[in-house]
This record gives structure tokens, C-alpha cells and sequence, in this order.
């Protein structure tokens, strides 16, 4: 698949307030004392089996932290809102991953990239996001060790069913630029039981990059 206009906003929070809705065989991963939560929207595009291509594209918006885990460190979603409801639903029974069903759009007017997104899953708390976003610098690659390394440079992720279950992705480090971003309307953090935390966010951008996910594992 091909990840394009992907943003990355990224708030710092204290560890305890993110440990407490972690699965047990998970615990934080923090930078400089604190754990982070982040904010991430991208179109997911040209989707398909490696060498099948069966070209569904669609807007993505998650919301997660950094873990520790039995097969190393990786991303904990708590949740994946799709504009694609057989994409969801294929997530949802085969991945044990908490995506839901939104309706979504995301226009790119020059380098200016809007996104909007109110969650349609039944049975789950409603959330809406609404935002512009843009870079702001040249492209650069994250120095290992560094925060921005630490926000994206992740190949790994955690679900938790029945059981803790984890896949590997693969792709190159990511093209990023700094960026900026005006959010017009954001519940996802209540939706998910978190206050929204205070302060602006530390944003990165990245154009497009082409990403593999292997098949979920049992940890």
C-alpha cells in the first residue's frame, strides 16, 4: 500500500494516564519521561496482496501511543476511524484491531491538506476530527534517538482480542517536514476517556511512502 498526506500531532502526556488503558503484557514507552499520544490522518492507497494490487484508497485517522511489548516496541492504537466499511469490517475480523467506520474526506488544495471525519460506527462513542494542516520546511529523515525518530519511526504494532497479537510493517524512514496545523473541531481524545491535553502539538508531515504489513501474529 502507499501512505500519502500523512500527518503527525503529537501531544506528551503523564505515563500513568496512558498505562491505565494499556492490555496487560503492554507498558508505556516514553522520551524524555513523558508517554505520548498521538494524532495521525493519511489516505491509505493502492491496497493489495504483494504482487495482487487491488487498488481501494481511503482516508485513515488513528489515535495512539508508544509501547513496550513481549516482541519489542511498537504502536498501540486505540482506534482506527476508515472510510471504507469492507476495509473496517475485513480489520475488524481478521486484525482484532479497533477500527470503525467514518465518514471522512481529505482534499489537498496545494501543499494545504484538509481533513474531516465523524465516526458512523454503531455501539462505540462518536468522535469527529476537523483539520488543516501543511509542511513547513524542507525534507529531512528523523536522526535516530531523536523525538521525531521516536514519533514515527515505528514497525511494529500491538492488538488486543482474546489475546495479545502484533504484526511487523516495512517501508522506508520516513521523507518528513516539519508542519503546521489548525484544528477546527477534535473529540477524539474524549472518545477515547482521555482530557485533551494541554499545549500545542509537535508536528511532522510526510507526502507519501510506500509501506508492507505482514499477517497478525500471536505475541
Amino acid at each position: 500500500m502507499q501512505w500519502r498526506d500523512g500527518l503527525f500531532a503529537h501531544w506528551p502526556i503523564a505515563p500513568e494516564l496512558v498505562s491505565d488503558r494499556l492490555p496487560d503484557r503492554l507498558s508505556v514507552r516514553t522520551y524524555d519521561g513523558d508517554a505520548w499520544l498521538g494524532i495521525v490522518p493519511f489516505e491509505m492507497a493502492e491496497i493489495g496482496v504483494r504482487g495482487v494490487p487491488i487498488g481501494r484508497s481511503f482516508p485513515e485517522l488513528n489515535l495512539r501511543t508508544y509501547v513496550e511489548g513481549p516482541r519489542g516496541p511498537g504502536v498501540y492504537f486505540f482506534n482506527l476511524d476508515a472510510d471504507d466499511r469492507l476495509s473496517v469490517a475485513l480489520a475488524r475480523r481478521l486484525f482484532a484491531l479497533p477500527y470503525y467506520a467514518a465518514e471522512m474526506s481529505m482534499v489537498r488544495d496545494g501543499e494545504m491538506v484538509t481533513i474531516a471525519s465523524r465516526r458512523t460506527h454503531d455501539g462505540v462513542p462518536p468522535a469527529r476530527f476537523r483539520a488543516e494542516y501543511r509542511p513547513t520546511s524542507e525534507v529531512y529523515r528523523a536522526e535516530p534517538g531523536s523525538l521525531a525518530a521516536f514519533l514515527v519511526e515505528n514497525y511494529r504494532f500491538y492488538a488486543a482480542g482474546n489475546r495479545l497479537y502484533y504484526g511487523e510493517i516495512d517501508h522506508e524512514p520516513w521523507p518528513l517536514q516539519d508542519g503546521e496545523i489548525e484544528i477546527r473541531s477534535n473529540t477524539l481524545f474524549e472518545a477515547e476517556g482521555f482530557e485533551e491535553p494541554a499545549g500545542e502539538p509537535i508536528v511532522h508531515y510526510s507526502r507519501s511512502l510506500d509501506v508492507t504489513a505482514d499477517r497478525l501474529r500471536v505475541a
